[in-house]
C-alpha cells in the first residue's frame, strides 16, 4: 500500500528499513546523528542532520551504527571505503556534493578501483548519500550538481532520483544489493516534495529509465528536479498540439541507452534539461550517445537546456535566471518544431 511522505521521509524510511534488514548496514557523516550526547543535549533531541532527513535512526540503532563523524571528509569517506571492503555495508553522508574534492581520491583512486585491481575478488558495497542542486539561496559552494563528474569515473555508480519513490526504492537497491560504490545525489530542493510511496522493502534496478510521460512529436531526456521542469513545458505543450515524451534516466551510471534511443527514434527530435554547468557534463554525455547511436533516427539536431558555464550565483534574481525553467525548455521545443513561440 502507498502512502503519501516527502522525499526526505523516503530517505530515511530507506535506510532504517536497509538497516533493520542487514546488521552490517551503517551509517557514517557529519551530524547524521547531530548534537546527541553534548553536554546540553540529549538523544531524543538529536537533529539527524543539517536537514534532518536521518532524525531519529540514532534512538533505533544506537551510536555503534550511527557514527558522527568531525568534518574530516577524507577521514570518513576513507574509512567507509575500508569498511566496505572488509565485509560491512555503510552509507557514507557527504554533506553536500561540493565537498567533494576533499575526499576525491578515496572515491575515484580506492573505492571505484579496488574490484577491478583484485580481479573481482574485493567488493566496495558503499553507498554515499550527497546533496546537490541549486535553487535553496545556497550561494557557488553548496549549490553546484556534480553528478556528470561521477559518471565520467568507471567502477563508480551515479543515482540521481526525481521522486519520493523513485528515491525509496533506488536508495534500497544501493543499500542492500548493489556491491560497488554509489554515489547517490539528493536534490535539497525536493526533500519536502509530497508523493506516493509504497510501503516495506521494494527496489528498482539500476539502469531501467523511467517514462514520465508519453508522447509521439518530442523526446525530453530530464536528470533529477529538472523532470519536473521537462513535465511542467509538457503540459503547455500539449496545449499547443505537441506531445512530449519525458524520459527520467534515473541512473546516469549505468545508463540505460535503449529507453532513450527508442524515443528518439518514435519522435526524431531530443531535447536534454540539465541543471549542471553544459561543458563535459551528463546533457552533453546524452547528447553524443544520440549523435552516435541515434543520429540516423534524428529530424533535427539535438537541444540542451542547461545552466550557463559559471557559479551559481548567491542573489535569488540571478539564481533563477541561472536555472533551466519550462519556458526556456519551451522556447527549444519551438525551435525544434519550427513553430512561433508564444508562452
Amino acid at each position: 500500500m502507498a502512502r503519501v511522505i516527502t522525499f526526505a521521509d523516503a530517505v530515511n524510511e530507506a535506510i532504517r528499513l536497509a538497516m533493520r534488514e542487514n546488521e552490517n548496514v551503517i551509517l557514517m557523516g557529519e551530524d547524521v546523528a547531530g548534537g546527541a550526547k553534548v553536554d546540553h543535549l540529549q538523544d531524543e533531541e538529536a537533529w539527524g542532520g543539517v536537514m534532518g532527513v536521518t532524525k531519529g535512526l540514532v534512538q533505533e540503532f544506537g551510536r555503534e551504527r550511527i557514527l558522527d563523524t568531525p568534518i574530516a571528509e577524507a577521514g570518513y569517506i576513507g574509512a567507509s571505503v575500508t569498511a566496505a571492503a572488509t565485509g560491512l555495508r555503510p552509507i557514507a553522508e557527504l554533506m553536500f556534493n561540493d565537498f567533494i574534492g576533499s575526499c576525491l581520491d578515496e572515491v575515484m583512486n580506492q573505492g571505484a578501483k579496488l574490484r577491478y585491481m583484485f580481479g573481482g575478488k574485493a567488493r566496495v558495497p558503499l553507498t554515499i548519500r550527497t546533496m546537490h542542486g541549486a535553487g535553496f539561496r545556497a550561494a557557488a559552494q553548496h549549490s553546484q550538481s556534480l553528478y556528470g563528474l561521477f559518471t565520467s569515473i568507471p567502477g563508480v555508480k551515479v543515482v540521481v532520483p526525481s521522486t519520493p519513490a523513485d528515491c525509496k526504492g533506488l536508495l534500497l537497491q544501493s543499500i542492500l544489493h548493489d556491491d560497488d560504490p554509489v554515489v547517490f545525489f539528493e536534490d535539497k530542493t525536493l526533500y519536502t516534495m509530497k508523493g506516493n510511496v509504497p510501503e516495506g522493502i521494494y527496489t528498482i534496478p539500476f539502469g531501467k529509465a523511467d517514462v514520465k510521460r508519453k508522447g509521439s512529436d518530442l523526446t525530453i531526456v530530464a536528470i533529477g528536479k529538472m523532470v519536473h521542469t521537462a513535465l511542467k513545458a509538457a503540459d503547455q505543450l500539449s496545449k499547443k498540439g505537441i506531445e512530449t515524451e519525458v524520459i527520467d534516466p534515473r541512473t546516469l551510471s549505468p545508463l540505460d541507452e535503449d529507453t532513450i534511443l527508442s524515443s528518439v527514434e518514435k519522435t526524431g527530435r531530443l531535447i536534454i534539461v540539465d541543471e549542471a554547468n553544459p561543458r563535459c557534463s551528463a546533457a552533453t554525455d546524452l547528447s553524443a550517445l544520440v549523435a552516435d547511436k541515434g543520429f540516423d533516427y534524428l529530424d533535427a539536431p539535438i537541444k540542451m537546456v542547461t545552466a550557463p558555464h559559471t557559479p551559481v550565483p548567491f542573489s535569488p534574481a540571478l539564481e533563477d535566471l541561472y536555472l533551466p525553467t519550462p519556458e526556456k525548455v519551451i522556447e527549444k521545443a519551438m525551435e525544434l518544431l519550427g513553430e512561433e513561440i508564444n508562452v
